[in-house]
This record gives structure tokens, sequence and C-alpha cells, in this order.
């Protein structure tokens, strides 16, 4: 799928690869008996959500996030696999091994998505268009796996052209396309608007990027703000100059888990909190990262969601530090006896593990404890290396739920 653009005029070399309905095609590997068919990827239990769900399913108003009982609803004859995130994991190490063939220049934007920046291979490989088609092929003849991908001159533009040419297609848009591509599309096509930014827009009678496009400039700073402003403005004249990052530093590292039945237990929460601090401090350690400001996340059974945090005096990686602050935050919060739906911890403000000094005798005057569960931390680090996850784990964790069983997809690195 290309569009026509001017004669002879190139190709542009950003491209959008987002992989189609990508854990729900990877359990197809293992069930291709059940190709052509609505299935679902999400757990069994009362509160399991969608994960994934292939387009047959999509055709009955299937979608991710959603309650998995209410999809069956909507679809009864779907079936439903557990998920694998194992198996997504390798499937994505593959294919962005495949990505960083064609060129050094690859930005993940998640497990099943990313930007490449071709511009630097097509002397070598031709143009943008021939890459990308070629890679579809690559991607599919080696894993099995179906991509559509957009190819434009900027980042915005090509995964709107990703987006448009789902599934399991190319939309090529060249720069002279990019005003009568993005023109007629409803204003929510902008990056970055959402309902509240979408309401605003339309009560003032703007609803397609090209109205935006002929509002003057200070009229939208009025409107919505000067950074949102300036910033759509731009968007709806198809201007857009990030250029792709190899590198991107993670905002946040973070775990969470909904409850089957509504927790009120302080010491199953404790419990939980515990086994959330460990397993985030291991991705920090493993990451090379440190964070500054450890948060809880807290929802209650009436949907009612909070968050709270506080800022460390100095940088940790410890799940001890991190489980000593969530707790008091938690405690802090008076959600004692309440019923609790679902509990997250989360550390921000990352720095690389290098880049700051360790200062140990800020944290209340015992560094030399500090220090001690920062030798006792390594060392499991370095036995669960060897013999796998939770083969050395608190007391108090003994009898838990293994990582495994208490991650989801909010539970990766963000």
């Amino acid at each position: 799928m290309d569009g026509v653009g001017r004669i002879g005029e190139p190709s542009p070399s950003i491209l959008h690869v987002d992989m189609d309905a990508f854990f729900a095609s990877v359990e197809l590997l293992s069930h291709p008996e059940l190709r052509g068919k609505p299935v679902i990827v999400g757990g069994h239990s009362p509160r399991a959500v969608v994960t994934s769900a292939t387009y047959e399913a999509r055709a009955f108003g299937v979608h991710s996030a959603m309650p998995v009982g209410a999809a069956l609803r909507l679809c009864p004859k779907a079936i439903v696999l557990e998920p694998h995130m194992h198996l997504y994991r390798e499937a994505s190490q593959t294919v962005m091994a495949l990505f960083r063939e064609v060129t050094p220049l690859v930005e993940p934007l998640s497990i099943d998505e990313a930007f490449l920046d071709v511009a630097g291979a097509r002397r070598l490989l031709g143009e943008s268009d021939v890459i990308a088609a070629r890679l579809r092929a690559r991607v599919f003849d080696e894993t099995g796996l179906p991509c559509s991908i957009g190819v434009a001159p900027s980042k915005f533009m090509a995964k709107l052209a990703s987006g448009r040419a789902k599934p399991d297609g190319m939309l090529v848009i060249r720069p002279s396309e990019v005003l009568a591509y993005l023109h007629p599309l409803p204003v929510r096509a902008l990056w970055g608007v959402g309902g509240k930014t979408a309401e605003q827009l339309e009560r003032l009678g703007l609803r397609t990027v090209g109205d935006i496009a002929d509002t003057p400039l200070d009229a939208l700073v009025r409107a919505v703000g000067e950074a949102t402003g300036s910033k759509l403005h731009e968007l709806a004249l198809g201007i857009d100059t990030r250029s792709v990052e190899t590198v991107s530093q993670e905002k946040s590292v973070g775990h969470e888990r909904t409850f089957d039945v509504d927790e009120r237990s302080p010491e199953v929460l404790r419990r939980e909190l515990l086994h959330q601090s460990n397993r985030v401090a291991v991705r920090l350690r493993s990451a090379g990262l440190m964070g500054r400001t450890v948060a809880l996340k807290l929802r209650f059974a009436d949907f009612t969601t909070i968050s709270r945090s506080r800022t460390l005096s100095e940088p940790t990686d410890l799940g001890k530090r991190i489980f000593d602050e969530v707790t008091a935050i938690y405690e802090a919060v008076g959600a004692r006896g309440e019923a609790i739906r679902l509990i997250g911890v989360r550390v921000e403000q990352l720095s690389a593990a290098g880049s700051s000094v360790h200062q140990p005798a800020l944290w209340a005057d015992e560094s030399a404890p500090s220090e001690g569960w920062r030798d006792a931390e390594l060392t499991i680090d370095r036995v669960t290396a060897k013999f796998g996850t939770d083969s050395v784990r608190p007391a108090s964790l003994v009898n838990a739920p293994k990582s495994g069983e208490t991650a989801d997809r909010n539970g990766t690195r963000r």
C-alpha cells in the first residue's frame, strides 16, 4: 500500500513497525489450528483482563484491558488462552534483532513496536519502501508473526501510517502527501490528544486536524495552554522534528497485582508489598538503575484509585529500602482494614547506578545495616541468576505466589 507522491519523490526514512495482535499471534504459533478463529489471550480468574485478541475477536468489539468475562459476552465463541510472557519476550528479542540487522537506529517503544531510521541503509538496501517490504517478509518468514509498517518523514506520521495499514499491511506517506493524509482526520488522531483535550477543541468547533491547522496559534494557546497548543499546532502542520533515539532512559520500574478477591488483611498486603519491593529492586539492579522516589498505588473495591509517593534523600536499588518506604506510605494512607482490589509498588526518578555516589550514611544513620542488606541482595541476585527467580525468598514469602503469577502487563518497565 503506497501513496502516489510526486514523480521521482524518494520514500522517507522513518519506519514504525508494529506487530499485529502480538501476544495472540505468538500464541497461535503453538495453536495453528486456531488460526482464523476468535482468540482471546487472558487469564481465567474472575478479574482477568484481555491482554490481546485476534482480529476475528476484535470484530466483535473485544479489545485489550477489558475484563475477559465482558469479552466473552461480546464473543461467546472465543477461545481463551493463558498468556505466556516469556514467549512474548523471546519473540520480541528475535524481532528487534532483525530490525537491528537493517539499521542500528532502532528505538523500541514497547515489547511489540519500534521506530527505525533507515536513511543510512538506503544506499545498500534500496529505497525505504523496499526496505520496509523486505523487512515485513523477513519477519514473517523467520518468526511466523505478521507486522504492519508505516513509512513517513516523521515519527508521528510513521506511527499514524502503520495504524492505517493494519492488519498485516504497509503504508508509505511521502512528504508531499503528509497534509492530505493528516488534515481530514479527527482531532483525536493527533498524538497526545485525549478525551478532555478533544472535548475542549470540539467545543471550539475544531473537529479535524485541518481545523487545528487553520486556527491561529494564539487562539489554540488560549484554549488548551501554551505547551499543548504549540505542540498541536506543529503536528497539525505535519511538523515533528524528533529523531529516532536508540537509548531511552526508563521513567520508572514497577510491579502490581490485582487480587482475585478483594483483600483486607494488613499482613497479606504487607507480604505483597515485600514481594513487589524485592522484584522492583531486582529489576533496578539488573538494569543498572537506582531511583529516588518510591510510589504506592492502591485501588479499592469501588475502583477508586490513589497513588502516593515519597522522595528519598539518596537513590536506592535495595528491596529493603523500598519496602520500608512503601510500607510507611501505606500506613500513612490509613487504608488498614479497607478492601483492596489492586496494590502496586513503583520506583521513579531513575538514574544510572554509577551516576551518583552511594551515601548509605544518609539512610537514617544505618550505614552498616544498609551495606549488609546490599551484600545480601546482591548474593540473592547471583543465586537467582543461576537457579531462577524465586529460588531464594524471604521466609515470609515462602508460600506467596511466584513472580510470574503476580505480574501483569503493568508490571513491565515504563
